[in-house]
């Protein structure tokens, strides 16, 4: 049985998502609109859980978590019912703005800036870059949060010419700060930031609170390539599975399977999960319970439920490098549209073991992809995702995954054109399986 997405509809709807998402704010407004369009209705986790069986998600910030009862619970399976539950992230190492930003130096305006998880320094040099966050403001009744997503030029972090250091093809070193902070206008005043948003958010510049606001490049996400069988594009750390994720639920649920399907999309993976929407957070196990009690289990029903419960954990993986072959495992080398790669680790940085490993293997071969494993090498540290952490929370069987990517971190990745159908081919019939 082989999948039903299209290569060139998923590359495209991929593109959209990528370019409409510059924070993990709008990666989730983006996942909601879509959700919504397909009769997903919102729930307040301030208010009562909804207790009949249907399709709701919730947004917590950067985060979101979706899932569907009407098959489980509407069809007698009873609250125990186990979970199936695609993970991934929404946030992206990028540059992100201070508290105190505005100041000038030899006639420039410059912003200050704070890096953001380990991104590759170099990439941001001499880039076009935007704007897009968050804003805390005064509304009528208190705090309101508003986004916005600036589309123009507006910033850039400008490299020194090879006249004033010769050296630097040999051996770049940049200071995050130093070096890293980018001008956006010119004056010996420094400009306003604060003004800049009030702007963009439609309030007075006293009415301005505080804010999450991050830089983006502004370059369009685009195919490439002889036969157009590549994506370059910002973000897909970890966008490409978040959307991969949203697409699978989507077509999961046409199915109505005997368990609880869940897509759950975390903040801050890039910097450690620990947050009151990261992995390590609450969100995950409480949502889970109160879906379970809504639907009239008990306590002990919900540890049965998490005791039949199978988790994917997303993230982008490794493609083997042609410049750079000899930093790879040399018996798991990884191909762009090669197929989802299986991510194993004998020390748990990721969390997949021979029980998880079978189920995503069982799962592609449902959808008809190809399946790779990657391994780093024995002799190299091994990076980690949420899925160790998920786990340990949980206690549920959970494997982790990915798609194969090169330039990981930097501001313009780059993956296969045809990942992205093979990808949520595999996750829907991993929500709903045979």
């Amino acid at each position: 049985m082989a999948h039903s997405f299209d290569t060139d509809t998923e590359a495209e709807g991929l593109i959209d998502y990528v370019d409409a998402s510059p924070t993990p704010f709008h990666a989730c407004e983006q996942a909601a609109l879509r959700l919504t369009a397909e009769g997903f209705t919102e729930v307040d986790e301030r208010a009562p859980w909804p207790t009949a069986p249907g399709r709701h998600y919730l947004v917590r910030g950067g985060s979101l978590i979706a899932w569907d009862t009407t098959g489980a619970h509407g069809s007698g399976a009873g609250p125990a019912a186990g979970f199936r539950v695609v993970g991934a992230h929404t946030d992206s190492p990028n540059l992100r703005v201070k508290p105190n930003p505005d100041h000038s130096r030899a006639g420039w305006q410059l912003l200050g800036i704070e890096p953001y998880g380990g991104l590759i320094l170099s990439s941001w040099l001499d880039r076009d870059l935007g704007l897009a966050g968050r804003v805390a403001v005064r509304g009528r009744e208190g705090v309101e949060s508003r986004t916005f997503h600036g589309r123009d030029a507006l910033l850039r972090v400008a490299q020194l010419a090879i006249h004033l250091d010769r050296t630097q093809n040999e051996a770049l070193s940049l200071n995050k700060q130093a070096h890293m902070e980018p001008l956006w206008g010119v004056g010996d005043e420094p400009g306003d930031f604060v003004g800049y948003l009030a702007e963009q958010v439609g309030v007075d510049r006293e009415d301005v609170l505080s804010w999450d606001v991050m830089t983006h490049p502004i370059q369009p996400s685009t195919r490439l390539g002889r036969a157009r069988e590549l994506i370059a594009a910002p973000r897909l750390d970890n966008l490409a599975t978040s959307y991969a994720g949203v697409r699978a639920l989507l077509d999961a649920v046409a199915t109505e399977p005997a368990h609880v399907p869940v897509l759950v999309l975390f903040d801050h993976e890039e910097i450690g999960s620990t947050s009151e929407r990261g992995a390590t957070s609450t969100l995950l196990p409480s949502v889970l319970e109160r879906i379970v009690i809504a639907g009239g289990g008990t306590r002990d029903d919900y540890w049965r439920a998490l005791a039949a419960t199978v988790i994917a954990s997303g993230d982008m993986g490794h493609a083997t490098h042609p410049n750079y072959a000899e930093r790879h495992e040399p018996m798991h080398q990884i191909r762009v549209n090669g197929g989802p790669v299986l991510k194993v680790n004998t020390n748990l940085r990721y969390a997949t073991d021979s029980i998880g490993a079978a189920a995503f293997r069982m799962a592609c071969e449902q959808a008809g992809v190809p399946m790779q494993t990657f391994v780093t090498r024995s002799d190299l540290p091994c990076g980690s995702t949420v899925g160790p952490v998920t786990s340990s929370l949980t206690g549920a069987t959970t494997v982790d995954f990915g798609a194969a990517a090169l330039s990981m971190h930097s501001t313009r990745e780059l993956m296969g054109a045809e990942d992205p159908a093979m990808y949520a081919g595999a996750l829907s019939a991993f929500l709903a399986p045979a």
